[in-house]
């Protein structure tokens, strides 16, 4: 009898786990688009379009490989519209009592899967480097679970930028070359691919489906199978990487994509293997190509951070994503949405996230992250905004980056201590100030920058927790040595601030 293997919209990988467990001559493979997973938050149309494309070509591949594959698109009739359902009616179809599958990557499918009236095996998914189990073990009996200790242990089991048991270079981070403010100018662009006949029929239904759902579906240009995301790391190898190092933290109002490689979307849904990208890049610098902070600050974001948080988000368990330790309950102001703030930095954010389902770390840790915790907005609000705008946005990798590394919403699980900045930090590292209608140098008064105000305001109300955090004993003691009616004023400034924003006033 035979067994019904599912695939899912995240898992396009030729070696998943499921379909190595599987017998091609006698079971069927299912995949699926469901309104499930396409409604389960408004994610952006180019999100949905890239992998509801993605899976089309990756059915029709397995079907060239000599699978047998069941498959569903979004308007079949007879859409049963959630994954279980899906396996139930291809159950039925072939006789099949027996599923396979790949855990899934939200502990929301898991779930139903788990709960789905057929026999389930669930297997894990070896695509990542670390296995629960070894995560597990690095992080048993540890009082601080820090990334950086954990990319190490990556490094040793992968070989990856290592000479003997020494790191390549003779250091094991060299994120201090990686903190250059923006450039004046930037020659790279990224790859683009002109959508085929597969992609523009997505892209028709995508259109008529989630035309109301923020962001801007054209023009769309990701690669949608393995060989175009393939070129994709080429590209970028060859003309981002060896000044990616250098500007990856920087921001420019006329550049949206400076020398990052847009890779993370293909890695999550797996058209590259994160593994083959790593090595890709190391044989760049071994060959000379790039410098060692570019290879060694790439490979740390794939095998360090990324790694890391997947452990992290299975570690803690389902309950994770609901934390909120520091008690913010403000909704998400609504130019999160709109654009249509009066803070450079944000509106720009916020119109790129609008237009191409992207922006990078720093963009969503210390602009839109660092306003949102500044402000006091709900950390689950903030979780369901980044998990439904960004492309490559899927709660195992999505929501420890904004509970934890945003929001400090955990309590320190994965910070040691909240990423807040004034509007220094920000000016420091782009040119979005200069032209803003905030100044950025004014601490206080009709046109001080919000960041600055918001700065102070954070601490304030969260003295009793951070006062005694060592990194921040001297921002306290700073804040205390000002004129009491400084204070005041900044305090007061900063509430006025906020209750603008509840009003609905433009800020």
């Amino acid at each position: 009898m035979s067994r019904l293997i599912l695939v899912l919209g995240d898992q396009l990988s030729e070696g998943l786990a499921a379909l190595k467990a599987a017998d091609k001559a006698r079971d069927v493979v299912v995949m699926a688009e469901v309104a499930d997973e396409t409604a389960y938050v408004p994610h952006h149309p180019k999100k949905i379009a890239l992998i509801l494309a993605g899976m089309r070509k990756f059915a029709a591949r397995l079907r060239e490989d000599g699978w047998e594959v069941r498959y569903t698109e979004l308007d079949d009739t007879q859409n049963a519209g959630s994954i279980c359902g899906e396996l139930l009616r291809r159950a039925e179809e072939t006789g099949a009592t027996e599923v396979i599958a790949t855990e899934p990557g939200e502990w929301r499918l898991i779930n139903a899967l788990r709960h789905c009236p057929l026999k389930v095996r669930l297997l894990e998914d070896d695509r990542f480097i670390a296995s629960h189990a070894m995560f597990d073990n690095w992080a048993k009996g540890r009082k601080a679970l820090r990334m950086e200790y954990f990319y190490r242990e990556m490094r040793r089991k992968t070989g990856l930028l290592m000479e003997g048991d020494d790191p390549a270079g003779g250091q094991w981070n060299f994120d201090h070359d990686n903190r250059k403010p923006a450039p004046d100018a930037v020659t790279h662009r990224p790859i683009w691919f002109e959508p085929d006949a597969v992609t523009q029929d997505v892209l028709d239904l995508v259109e008529a489906k989630f035309s109301n759902n923020f962001g801007k579906l054209r023009p769309f240009g990701f690669a949608t199978d393995r060989a175009q995301a393939q070129q994709a790391l080429a590209h970028f190898i060859d003309h981002a990487l060896p000044r990616f190092g250098d500007y990856q933290d920087a921001m420019l109002d006329g550049n949206r994509f400076l020398y990052h490689s847009l890779l993370s979307g293909y890695m999550n849904i797996g058209l590259l293997d994160p593994l083959e990208v790593c090595q890709a890049v190391e044989k760049a610098y071994e060959n000379g190509d790039v410098p060692i902070n570019a290879a060694e600050g790439f490979i740390r974001q794939i095998i360090g951070w990324r790694e890391y948080v997947r452990g992290i988000y299975f570690r803690e368990g389902p309950e994770y994503p609901g934390r909120n330790i520091l008690k913010h309950k403000r909704k998400l102001p609504w130019f999160y949405w709109s654009a249509e703030t009066d803070m450079r930095c944000v509106a720009k954010a916020v119109e790129q996230t609008r237009d191409e389902a992207y922006a990078h770390h720093i963009q969503r840790l210390m602009v839109t992250g660092n306003f949102g915790l500044l402000a006091g907005v709900d950390p689950q609000a903030l979780h369901e905004w980044y998990l439904s705008v960004y492309v490559d946005a899927f709660e195992w990798v999505e929501a420890p980056n904004t509970v934890g590394m945003s929001q400090f919403a955990d309590g320190g699980i994965i910070a040691s201590k909240p990423y807040v900045s004034s509007g220094n930090y920000i000016n420091k590292m782009s040119d979005h100030c200069k032209p803003c209608a905030y100044s950025v140098t004014a601490k206080t008064g009709e046109n001080a920058c919000p960041f600055n105000l918001l700065y102070w305001h954070f601490m304030d109300r969260h003295r009793d927790r951070f006062e005694g955090n060592p990194r921040m004993a001297q921002m306290y003691r700073t804040f205390d040595r000002m004129d009491p009616d400084k204070r005041e004023t900044i305090l007061r400034e900063a509430q006025d601030f906020l209750d603008r924003m509840e009003a609905g006033e433009r800020v």
